[in-house]
């Protein structure tokens, strides 16, 4: 039988050392032709580029095009796409898509011709990359920067990894069925209804089931409201829950805490760290950074350090991170220190890339939310990531926010599984306040004072958590314990309600 014609579609030496199997990649073509099921097959994993031979690499473009658009793909059909074809025309024109189907044999290693063409593929990226890197290090005419090129070159490998991700994607009911069993077994066993990851606040568990696995959460409020706050307070729990479980020897599958990633773009390492070792040793952040202690309070702060060594929480306060580096870093610290948790602080700080950029913040907006859904997806950890509220709030009579106060709204909305609002009806009702009553005041002006000050004992240390919007569940609210002074949320005593 007749066989294609071999081509050598590059002629620099160098070139020629890369991976690669030209007759693999004919062979596949040809059984796609003569068997248009074969590149519906092949379609989820192979992408033009994926071929070494560029020609061969248009042709599979044209077969995927008219089996996606369910036209048969065959030389007749496929001849006219090819006439002008300047590669064709050197091979002797469009016969060479007849020569081709000449060996009906193919159809049988076709599955297996596609995955060499894919891993040979792969390693040609990795070869790139390589070069690349092996160029860069050795470029010192500009400013040097090896961290920037770790860091550049880590981005690429994962490029590399990411392209064979969607097959991956399709899972059988049988599979996905079990998945979910066991999710149901780790909530039961939580002892607490938590399927993820764990707040540590009772009643907020209770309505969402914890923080879940692939979801990107969108906790937003405007500021004094204590969002940075209560996120790190629930990375908090969700870092102790796990450090206590492998104390204690718990399985890792079935621990409801994580290892926690915080990217900081707002507040540094060390006064996160302070506001932690705050809420935890119950010391006023204020005092701390005034130094204004007792040596009894500072041996307490000190015994709280020295009981967070073990705290797996990884903070980041890299500035000016774009989403791309942001999931980079997530992925390695996934895979060095197997966070299951993400949290960033705060959403309207990252960076889209250039290109985004110049079509607008809305869509740089977009491009950073949809980039961190997927990096819940991608990691399967929950991604909680703060974002501010427009001033309309302020403009109105009831404070309590709304989904249409999210600041470049749409997308964020879209992309977000779970919406929350963290709310403080005294921070508002402080503003409120009428002058003290003395003995000239008018009874007005006491009965005015009376009722506000019973309205403030009712709402003081108290915040909400208004979940507007959840996939997996109802939506509604939860009330917490908000000790102002050392920014901490808890669970509200069921005698406060």
């Amino acid at each position: 039988m007749a066989q294609p014609i071999p081509l050598t579609p590059h002629n620099d030496d160098e070139s020629v050392q890369l991976p690669q199997n030209i007759e693999a990649e004919a062979a596949l073509l040809g059984a796609m032709m003569i068997d248009n099921r074969v590149a519906e097959d092949v379609m989820q994993r192979l992408a033009p580029e994926h071929f070494f031979e560029p020609l061969h690499g248009r042709i599979y473009e044209k077969i995927a095009d008219a089996v996606g658009n369910n036209r048969v793909a065959n030389p007749v059909t496929l001849k006219p796409l090819f006439a002008e074809d300047s590669a064709m025309k050197e091979l002797g024109g469009t016969a060479y898509l007849a020569q081709l189907t000449a060996n009906p044999a193919a159809l049988i290693g076709a599955r297996a011709f596609a995955d060499q063409i894919y891993d040979l593929a792969m390693l040609r990226a990795l070869v790139t990359v390589g070069r690349d890197m092996v160029e860069g290090a050795l470029d010192t005419s500009q400013e040097i920067d090896p961290s920037g090129q770790i860091e550049k070159a880590e981005l690429r490998l994962y490029e590399v990894a990411e392209k064979g991700e969607s097959e991956g994607g399709v899972k059988s009911f049988t599979r996905a069925a079990a998945m979910a069993v066991r999710q149901a077994e780790r909530a039961m066993n939580s002892g607490g209804g938590v399927s993820g990851v764990t707040t540590g606040l009772t009643d907020f568990n209770a309505m969402t089931g914890g923080l879940n696995r692939s979801d990107l959460i969108i906790l937003a409020g405007r500021p004094g409201m204590g969002k940075t706050s209560l996120a790190t307070n629930m990375a908090f729990n969700a870092a102790m829950r796990w450090a206590d479980d492998m104390e204690m020897g718990i399985d890792e599958s079935k621990t409801i805490g994580s290892p926690v990633a915080f990217f900081s773009l707002e507040m540094s390492a060390d006064q996160l760290a302070l506001r932690i070792l705050a809420e935890q040793s119950e010391i006023s952040s204020e005092k701390l950074r005034a130094g204004n202690i007792s040596t009894n309070e500072f041996t307490k702060f000190a015994r709280a350090a020295a009981n967070l060594e073990r705290l797996p929480l990884f903070i980041d306060d890299t500035p000016g991170l774009t989403i791309a580096a942001l999931r980079t870093r997530a992925r390695r610290l996934k895979r060095q220190h197997k966070i299951g948790m993400v949290v960033v602080d705060y959403l309207q700080l990252l960076q889209g890339s250039a290109r985004s950029a110049g079509d607008g913040r809305v869509q740089e907006i977009s491009e950073i939310s949809r980039g961190l859904k997927t990096l819940a997806k991608e990691l399967d950890v929950p991604v909680l990531a703060l974002s501010q509220l427009s001033r309309a709030v302020e403009q109105r009579e009831d404070k309590r926010p709304q989904l249409s106060d999210l600041r470049e709204s749409g997308s964020i909305e879209q992309d977000a599984d779970i919406v929350l609002f963290v709310y403080r009806d005294e921070y508002y009702h402080d503003f409120k306040a009428p002058p003290q009553p003395n003995e000239h005041s008018t009874a007005d002006e006491m009965e005015k004072y009376q009722i506000w000050f019973e309205h403030q004992q009712k709402v003081a240390n108290k915040a909400t958590v208004i979940i507007a919007k959840q996939r997996h569940g109802a939506t509604g609210s939860v009330d917490l314990r908000f000790q102002r002074e050392f920014t901490k949320f808890s669970d509200l005593a069921r005698d406060a309600f």
